[in-house]
């Protein structure tokens, strides 16, 4: 840990007075995090706020809460807490983090802070970058995280990313740190958690200091990133104004500047929030950018919508108004109810959310639209039409539901599959033959 001591004197330069607002969790991350803050206050005279978010979804919570607060307490250190009475998100981790650092920026404002400190280590590092590699970033992305983030008031620092997981927890016990485990750290379910249980140990395997190049490989690529941003900076005015895209100026530029002037653009959108902008959305919008059409539109989360009328492409803030649409099912669409459809190779499900087509059976392309006066579907297993308002009716979707609700169909016109209600008697079982697969969430 001498690595961290080292960062936070040396480079960081800590100094008298200086304001730390430490994120804590009470995980043998964090607690080692502020064990060293507390070591370093007795040669500096720093001043170190403990922020303790209560994420409400363990029955130890209240009890971690409680040790950390008296922990804090016999080593004089100031102790922040809020609780999180509910969730409205369908993206817990997405929603968590944003409660998370709004409540660390009121912390930053009461204090005056020039530190916002977190325990993201090294094995983090490896893993996000990683999931990001997978899932498809921006250059930044696939960078992970750096050590500090300079904002406007305040720096973002994370002291640990130089030491690993299983060094932090020799440190914790050789200094009898006390700490709890988040048993939710090792499910399956987390795509994060199958990282850390199998692919983390092979490259361990492999060289022990592996976090170190993953290091130096996520300082490579924020350095290029950096280049490269200064270069997109200068040409983005003129593409990207008054929430417009000009496609003629788009044109005139390189193709990496093109790529990355998209993803500056969606950045823009989502207000930074890179875990909102991946490669799909990107191919989104060039898309909808390269299209002969004169006249389209593409959607993206929370609601926003990129509508093309000739050489323009505007960026629709809400979609309050949206009563009908018609997209061309590609590969993947954002749909006006905040669900997706998207193409994929497999899926085990075999559920309403899942579609199988045979592409001898339909007439390609596929397109998801509003349902339209009169529709009628010719379901799994059943003779004859249905009709898709009686469809509605039976699993009691609600009207304003039903305005937004999905429809697919081919190029005919005929409807293939009703999205997470219904399926057509054009899907397939999973032993039978069948090119497309199509998941809707």
């Amino acid at each position: 840990m001498k690595k961290v001591v080292s960062f936070l004197i040396n480079d960081l330069k800590l100094k008298k007075d200086d304001v730390i607002i430490a994120g804590i969790s009470f995980g043998p991350d964090s607690m080692a995090l502020l064990y060293i803050l507390k070591e370093i206050r007795k040669k500096i005279p720093i001043k170190i706020v403990c922020s303790h978010v209560n994420h409400n979804v363990r029955k130890a919570s209240k009890k971690e809460k409680i040790d950390l607060e008296n922990w804090c307490l016999k080593n004089d250190i100031i102790f922040e807490s809020m609780i999180i009475e509910k969730y409205s998100d369908d993206n817990f981790h997405n929603e968590a983090r944003n409660i998370r650092y709004h409540f660390f920026e009121e912390l930053i404002e009461k204090y005056q802070a020039n530190y916002l400190m977190t325990a993201h280590h090294g094995d983090d590092l490896i893993e996000t970058v990683l999931m990001r590699l997978v899932r498809g970033s921006t250059l930044r992305g696939y960078s992970g995280f750096s050590s500090i983030v300079s904002y406007d008031k305040y720096k973002l620092v994370r002291p640990l990313i130089f030491v690993t997981k299983d060094e932090i927890i020799a440190f914790d016990k050789k200094h009898k740190i006390p700490y709890a485990i988040d048993k939710s750290n090792y499910k399956k379910i987390y795509t994060r958690n199958r990282y850390r249980k199998h692919v983390l140990p092979f490259l361990k395997s492999e060289d022990k200091n592996v976090h170190e190049h993953f290091l130096k490989f996520s300082n490579m690529l924020i350095s290029y990133d950096d280049f490269i941003t200064n270069q997109v900076n200068k040409v983005f005015s003129k593409v990207y104004y008054d929430n417009k895209i000009d496609i003629n100026k788009y044109f005139n530029l390189e193709e990496l500047l093109q790529t990355r002037v998209i993803y500056k653009i969606l950045e823009d959108i989502f207000q930074d929030d890179l875990m909102l902008v991946n490669d799909r959305h990107v191919k989104l919008v060039r898309n909808l950018i390269e299209t002969k059409k004169k006249n389209s539109y593409v959607y993206l989360p929370h609601g926003k919508r990129l509508i093309k009328s000739y050489d323009i492409i505007e960026v629709v803030e809400s979609i309050d108004e949206v009563t009908s649409y018609e997209i061309e099912l590609i590969d993947y669409a954002v749909l006006p109810n905040g669900r997706h459809l998207e193409v994929v190779d497999e899926w085990d499900s075999n559920g309403n959310d899942i579609c199988r087509l045979n592409s001898e059976d339909i007439t390609l392309p596929l397109y998801v639209r509003t349902r339209n006066h009169g529709d009628t579907m010719s379901l799994l297993g059943m003779n004859g039409h249905k009709k898709i308002k009686d469809i509605f009716i039976d699993k009691k979707i609600s009207v304003s539901e039903r305005e937004l609700w999905p429809v697919v169909v081919d190029s005919r016109g005929i409807i293939v599959w009703l999205p997470g209600i219904k399926k057509s008697k054009f899907n397939r079982k999973k032993s039978e033959k069948s090119d497309i697969i199509i998941r809707y969430y």
